[in-house]
């Protein structure tokens, strides 16, 4: 029996059908910074909770300019929500943890990319997520082979640009698929 070759599906994004039972995934877009034979890690970017980033720079006691302040934060995922996330465009300068994910997005969990958002001397574009999405290996693969999840290739500006509650429709619109003509039966030809 020939294996088949490992398919990477970092800097993609999944986009929940409308069959996935987890109520925390409900029309959840979420970009894919990690997936090997190890598994997979994403970070959810079109649900953001009730909490403005302000909280995060007054715990970290940052002084910062009101209209940063009351952007929202992320609702990243279930896993280890007590910790932080920045999403931004890739940018010249890296900050103590950046990760470049492709050439126009990258993931940082440092301290001091917090500070530079809050300084107004951070990337362009960012998000601050609490939490990731996770799953072991082959897990993934079987979520997907279940037709839990629809991959779309990452596109910065769904990412950076679209409003919250555009990003599903607007994902899904990038393979032409209508978001409201998708059943939550699944079916296999």
């Amino acid at each position: 029996m020939v294996e088949k070759p490992f398919l990477s599906l970092k800097n993609q994004l999944l986009l929940a059908m409308p069959g996935l039972q987890d109520p925390r995934f409900s029309r959840a877009v979420i970009y894919l910074c990690e997936h090997n034979e190890d598994g997979a890690m994403g970070l959810v970017i079109n649900q953001p909770i009730d909490v403005p980033m302000s909280r995060v720079f007054e715990d970290l006691a940052v002084e910062y300019p009101d209209h940063i302040g009351r952007r929202p934060l992320l609702s990243g995922g279930p896993v280890q929500q007590e910790r932080g996330f920045v999403l931004h465009k890739s940018a010249d300068r890296h900050w103590e943890s950046t990760v470049e994910v492709s050439p126009d997005i990258s993931i940082t969990a440092s301290r001091d990319i917090i500070i530079d958002i809050a300084r107004a001397e951070g990337p362009a574009d960012s998000y601050i997520t609490l939490g990731y999405a996770g799953w072991g290996p082959g897990q993934l693969e079987q979520e997907l082979a279940d037709n839990a999840w629809l991959t779309i290739p990452a596109d910065p500006d769904i990412i950076f640009a679209t409003p919250f509650p555009e990003r599903a429709r607007a994902t899904a619109a990038r393979i032409g698929v209508d978001l409201d003509r998708l059943s939550p039966q699944v079916g296999h030809a």
